[in-house]
């Protein structure tokens, strides 16, 4: 299954550096399934006869349902380890999955869902963030029967597209709890380092519109670029490269390992973002809101203010903030549930 290098990057360096961590609790063992959308109509007004949606779930089907949305470029995989799993899912945690039935769906454009790398490549209809919403929510619905969830939840694209689902489906669910991402328009520093990403692939003359035989030499530069531009934590990269031999040291090894996914699948994720804007309706969420952050997130800076002005907007929501410490990864800090999930637990119980 496809991740990102910078993802695994990020979920290795945490692992790796980390310290103290609790043994993580057993939980059930996770379960793969695929369902196909007939006839999915984009956006754009494309349809494709068939959109397979592959997903994975996590404990009763019985339990209340749970939906856990990964970020760019991602699958479900990327939940499944003890530093994420291992501290929500198990007995006695705050995703007990004897008791919530967990599905992380693969979104459109990666894991083993359809992309553009299983055939089309640039000819793929052209998505964004509101088609792997309704795709999420056809899976749901047709594909699982449900008419309504206990929580939604994501990090990073998935954070984005859990404030989405408040917006458009906002009777769907009880719980929202979008993390590492702002109800705002894609714009700043944030919109320019995935366009960068985007342009330094689509200009690299191997890449001949996206027509290529084999991945242009660019993907893996722009890869570890973003990776390393925005997230990982600023004090995190100062104690791992202190000086710049080390910092070789590391830079040589992101860029020494094997190529990891797909030119077109990587400009698609990206450029799916670039109509984000879920400011204009922020007033239509009806579910509790509880928006997590980490104060050293790259991508969502906090001097910007803007979390804390759009929460106010927002009817039963509010926001908590990571604190900076050693062992935060700015971006990727939410990649680790320690972090929050006292909070997460507080808030299912309805004491926040």
């Amino acid at each position: 299954m496809f991740r990102s290098f910078t993802s695994i990057m990020s979920f290795a360096i945490l692992s790796a550096l980390v310290s103290s961590v609790a043994l993580a609790a057993d939980y059930p063992k996770p379960i793969e399934k695929a369902w196909v959308a007939k006839d999915f109509k984009f956006h754009t007004g494309e349809v494709l006869p068939e959109l397979r949606i592959t997903y994975t779930t996590i404990g009763n089907p019985g339990g209340s349902p749970v939906l856990l949305l990964h970020g760019t470029m991602g699958s479900a995989s990327n939940f499944l380890n003890d530093q994420y799993a291992g501290e929500l899912f198990g007995a006695g945690q705050p995703l007990d999955a004897s008791k919530y039935f967990i599905i992380i769906p693969d979104a459109v454009g990666t894991g083993k869902s359809t992309k553009p790398s299983d055939g089309l490549k640039a000819r793929f209809p052209k998505y964004n963030y509101e088609d792997m919403v309704h795709a999420q929510h056809q899976l749901l619905t047709e594909g699982l029967g449900l008419t309504h969830v206990r929580l939604v939840m994501g990090s990073s694209m998935g954070g984005m597209q859990t404030w989405m689902w408040g917006e458009l489906y906002p009777k769907f669910m009880d719980l929202l709890a979008p993390m590492s991402s702002t109800p705002v328009p894609m714009g700043g520093r944030n919109w320019l380092t995935r366009r960068l990403v985007i342009e330094t692939i689509r200009r690299d003359p191997d890449y001949k519109d996206g027509n290529y035989t084999s991945q242009p030499a660019s993907l893996k530069i722009a890869d570890a670029w973003f990776g390393i531009t925005t997230s990982g934590g600023t004090l995190a990269y100062l104690n791992q490269a202190p000086n710049a031999l080390a910092g070789d040291k590391l830079m040589q090894a992101r860029l020494d390992a094997p190529v990891r996914g797909d030119a077109n699948d990587m400009i698609y994720q990206y450029e799916a973002s670039n109509d984000f804007d879920t400011s204009p309706a922020l007033e239509k969420i009806e579910a509790r809101v509880l928006a997590i952050n980490s104060v050293d997130d790259e991508r969502n800076p906090i001097e910007l203010g803007l979390l804390e002005k759009a929460i106010k907007r927002v009817k039963n929501g509010r926001m908590f903030m990571i604190p900076t410490d050693a062992d935060t990864r700015g971006h990727g800090t939410v990649g680790f549930a320690k972090f929050w999930k006292v909070e997460l637990e507080s808030f299912l119980s309805g004491n926040k």
